[in-house]
């Protein structure tokens, strides 16, 4: 017998994706259910970590993983559609949203410490089998803690998650230079760090400039202009350099495991262009591969779709 919930998130995926406006499942089939986000702290290694959560906790668990300058805020249009179905967690980094930001002085900004702290939260709550959703900074977080605990993953989310050598843009051959020697190139970093800039990850491209909030950049802005900040994100940006030389460990990792695995890329995005999309399908021949008229932040233009894409794909799998 096919559950009535399974059922209900299926018709919604449908009618998203036919472009109708999904309809509010009747209650009966939504009592265990629950698509208000609450919000929680958890202290993880002496650090107060700030997350969303959605959904019912008997359910499949979805964990997604933010970018740069965002914080789990960046998933707050797709939460509510996906915890039809499922039982979504989303926390903020140390060091961005409403986590703790504790100084360089106390905490090492790399992603081998964030993938660690984010690895011993997932542990903290419980979850011991879950999706992962990847966008931007939480792709080199996130195969870090699926390469730590390889028996957590279900399945695979990649939404402008570079993991390939050709999924980098032209821009990145400057911000190299700033791996070479980051005391002689300090205007990467102030560029990279920006109002202009910050506003461009999300519209530069875009075929659709109606859909994008303004505050959405604004309090990115805000975020990476507090005391502090401009120091931790240079680290990190200098770190950066160890997810690329990274990349064939994952892909090796991908090649191993394969997991179930779902793409959904803005294609517009200069900074990981459509290539890095289309690589997965390299070492997962089994993906399934989405390039969307959208940007860096393809939530920002794509959210229905993306959220349909999204109940199909784990729903045909048995998640």
């Amino acid at each position: 017998m096919i559950k009535p919930i399974a059922v209900a998130a299926a018709t919604f995926a449908a009618s998203l994706l036919a472009g109708h406006a999904a309809a509010r499942p009747a209650e009966s089939a939504m009592e265990s259910n629950s698509t208000t986000t609450t919000y929680h702290r958890a202290t993880v290694d002496g650090l107060t970590i700030f997350y969303r959560e959605a959904g019912p906790r008997d359910a499949a668990t979805i964990v997604l993983l933010h970018g740069f300058p965002s914080s789990s805020r960046s998933f707050d249009t797709l939460i509510p559609l996906l915890a039809t179905r499922y039982h979504l967690i989303a926390p903020d980094f140390p060091g961005f949203g409403h986590s703790d930001v504790p100084p360089p002085s106390k905490y090492t900004y790399t992603f081998d410490h964030l993938a660690e702290t984010t690895d011993h939260f997932l542990t903290q709550l419980g979850i011991e089998k879950c999706a992962f959703f990847l966008h931007d900074y939480g792709g080199p977080i996130g195969f870090r803690v699926m390469m730590a605990q390889p028996k957590r993953v279900a399945a695979l989310i990649v939404s402008n998650a570079n993991a390939y050598q050709e999924g980098l843009g032209a821009k990145w051959a400057e911000r190299a230079k700033y791996w070479e020697d980051r005391a002689a190139h300090p205007e990467v970093i102030e560029g990279f760090a920006s109002f202009a800039t910050t506003e461009q990850r999300h519209t530069l491209g875009t075929s659709h400039p109606e859909r994008y909030n303004p505050d959405t950049w604004t309090d990115e802005f805000a975020f990476l202009s507090r005391p502090g900040q401009r120091e931790i994100q240079a680290d990190l940006f200098y770190d950066y350099r160890t997810n690329v030389a990274a990349y064939p460990a994952w892909q090796a990792w991908l090649r191993e495991h394969k997991p179930p695995t779902l793409v959904v890329w803005g294609k517009n995005d200069p900074s990981f262009i459509a290539a890095g999309g289309d690589a997965y399908k390299r070492d997962v021949p089994e993906a399934e591969i989405h390039q969307l008229d959208a940007g860096h932040f393809a939530l920002d233009e794509k959210n229905d779709e993306i959220a349909a894409l999204i109940l199909q794909f784990l729903s045909h799998r048995g998640f």
